[in-house]
């Protein structure tokens, strides 16, 4: 057996030679800067970065950190807390299960581009760098100290020794594998230690509360950024801050606790959702929650269609206005043919039950087909639905939708007395239009959660699962494809035109318009099925977290003109390169994506 030259070098303890990262410095020095660099970096935040309040969030304070501010101050908290995990600080390293060192790099380089990006706004909206006070150029040397001193730390966990230099990868995890084992069963039956143990069921729910409680800051936050350089800052921070609590294996943690304590979790979410709009002193942010409510509800009833059966629907926004429309027709629009007046339960009944009709109808001649050719045909059907609702205005066809005028004049729901378009004072919360139309989506919202939910994990579930996997196989195991597959797009049509019944409402106006392929306001079918594979394909939480994300981004990047869909494009191409599973995936697509990683790879005699 061969020694490695290069071995891991524990905290506090020494060793022949060192680990080195990408600049040549000592793994333990490294480690120190990075832990000291965020701590500097929060103490920065506590002071004045420029003199003058021109500068959007008034950064002129001591002792009260404002605007960009705040997210320097996370992100440094962020690259301290897993600084100090890496010591084995005790009570941190529930924090890190997957280790540290990837999360402090992450952490460390989101901090720096945060400080740095607002360093740099603050020069270009002011004129030069004498505007910066002391506690700016503090925050600059910090978040750079913290910088260097991860990128001090190995990009590559050292591996163990090989047990014999021919075997395969595969055989040298066996060994180790049998040998941890082995270890363990002796040290536990000689009362050196104990197996782990889990934690008490009302520890993993008060972490569930705060999972969501964070997100729902998050959230509020997010939608609440008044001014463009916060919202690009927060971009920043979220997303290397999301993504070093992944590597640090504290998001699996997390999930697993979720899925163990399902039922709580629904509620709690259910709960955390259903307080957004108290948070809000007007609508102006309600109004972009109930808009996201109803993107992710049509893209979770995409989700079966593809996430679920495997079925490419590049068609599927049509659902959504065929819900839409019907709605309108029936609600007593002075633009609808029809003087009809339903009570809304009776108009979303009717809505959802003829979007299933129609699903039939397109699903039953072309689900025979497979892959590139069903996307075809499910475009054209899209196009389709456009172009003949743009038609029957009396003119090119029949007169029924009023072609591209629409039908206007939607009037605001009413349900037992409740006028969803009047202010309400509630618990001594006083709650506007779009915060009424915001929780009535929110129980349409756990409906369809619960119908996912409950279908995902049934027979006829297990069914689409096998095939997406592989149709054929699935049949020679005597499912009928056809029939299951029917089954899926009926019923994601029917989901979507449910949530298309409360749009027509909140929008007061549907038109041809709203229901293109690619729009350049979601929802639409090029931004749905994003927001499934983005989020994550097949999952409940997935899509809803991609729908709210897709959404939000362009509503605030407004403000790059010509420029907003590069920026979104590439900020899309990123994401798919460094997690083409989704944000939040299943475990079975996470190990189609990531398969290489499961095992260690071997290492070579020169240690290469």
């Amino acid at each position: 057996m061969t020694t490695q030259t290069t071995t891991a070098q524990t905290p506090g303890s020494p060793t022949t030679e060192p680990n080195k990262g990408l600049i040549g410095i000592p793994e333990h020095i490294g480690r120190a800067l990075a832990t000291a660099g965020g701590a500097l970096t929060v103490i920065s935040t506590f002071l004045a970065w420029t003199w003058t309040s021109a500068f959007p969030g008034d950064l002129t304070y001591y002792g009260y950190p404002g605007g960009l501010q705040v997210l320097v101050l996370i992100g440094g908290a962020l690259t301290t807390l897993f600084g100090l995990a890496s010591y084995g600080t005790k009570g941190l390293r529930w924090l890190t299960p997957a280790g540290a060192d990837s999360a402090i790099k992450l952490a460390a380089t989101g901090t720096f581009a945060t400080a740095w990006y607002t360093i740099i706004a603050i020069s270009a909206t002011l004129g030069g760098l004498v505007h910066l006070e002391p506690g700016g150029w503090i925050a600059a040397i910090a978040t750079l100290t913290a910088l260097l001193g991860a990128l001090a730390l190995p990009f590559e966990r050292p591996e163990p020794d090989p047990h014999d230099p021919d075997d395969t990868g595969w055989e040298q995890f066996r060994h180790h594998t049998r040998h941890a084992l082995t270890t363990l069963r002796a040290a536990v039956a000689s009362g050196r230690t104990k197996t782990p143990r889990e934690l008490p069921a009302y520890a993993e729910i008060l972490i569930i509360v705060a999972a969501l409680t964070t997100g729902l800051i998050v959230f509020t936050y997010g939608i609440g950024t008044s001014y463009d350089e916060l919202f690009v800052g927060f971009l920043i921070t979220a997303g290397f801050g999301f993504t070093a609590l992944a590597k640090a294996g504290l998001i699996n943690r997390v999930s697993a606790i979720t899925a163990k304590h399902r039922n709580v979790t629904l509620i709690g979410a259910f709960v955390a959702a259903a307080a957004f709009p108290f948070t809000q002193s007007d609508d102006q942010y309600a109004t972009i929650g109930v808009y996201i409510l109803i993107f992710a509800t049509v893209a979770l009833g995409l989700n079966i269609v593809v996430g679920l059966a495997g079925l490419l629907d590049l068609g599927y926004v049509a659902f959504l206005g065929v819900g839409a429309y019907t709605a309108a027709m029936v609600s007593g629009s002075p633009s609808s043919p029809f003087d009809i007046q339903l009570p809304f339960w009776a108009s979303a009944l009717l809505g959802a039950a003829v979007a299933m009709v129609f699903g039939v109808l397109i699903g039953a001649p072309t689900l025979r087909l497979r892959g590139d050719y069903l996307a075809i045909v499910t475009l054209g059907f899209g196009e389709i639905f456009r172009l003949a609702v743009l038609n029957a205005d009396g003119t090119s066809g029949p007169d029924i939708t009023n072609g591209s005028n629409g039908i206007s004049s939607i009037p605001n729901i009413n349900i037992l007395g409740f006028d969803f378009g009047q202010e309400h004072t509630i618990a001594g919360f006083t709650i506007a239009r779009f915060a009424n139309y915001f929780l009535l989506m929110l129980l349409i919202t756990l409906v369809v959660v619960v119908v996912f939910r409950r279908s995902s994990d049934s027979r006829i579930g297990r069914a689409w699962v096998a095939i997406r996997e592989d149709e054929t196989a699935a049949r020679a195991m005597g499912i009928n494809g056809f029939r299951v597959k029917l089954i899926a797009f009926a019923l994601g049509a029917t989901l979507a035109g449910l949530a298309g019944t409360v749009q027509a409402h909140v929008t007061y106006t549907v038109t041809p318009e709203q229901y293109m392929f690619a729009h350049v306001v979601p929802p639409n079918s090029a931004f749905l099925l994003a927001a499934v594979v983005l989020g994550g394909m097949g999952t409940i939480s997935g899509p809803l977290v991609g729908a709210a994300l897709l959404y939000l981004i362009p509503a605030k990047l407004q403000f790059l003109g010509d420029f907003q869909l590069l920026a979104f494009g590439l900020a899309l191409v990123l994401i798919m390169r460094f997690r083409p599973e989704g944000l939040i995936p299943n475990r079975r697509r996470q190990l189609e994506f990531h398969a290489e990683a499961e095992a260690p790879t071997v290492l070579s005699k020169s240690g290469a």
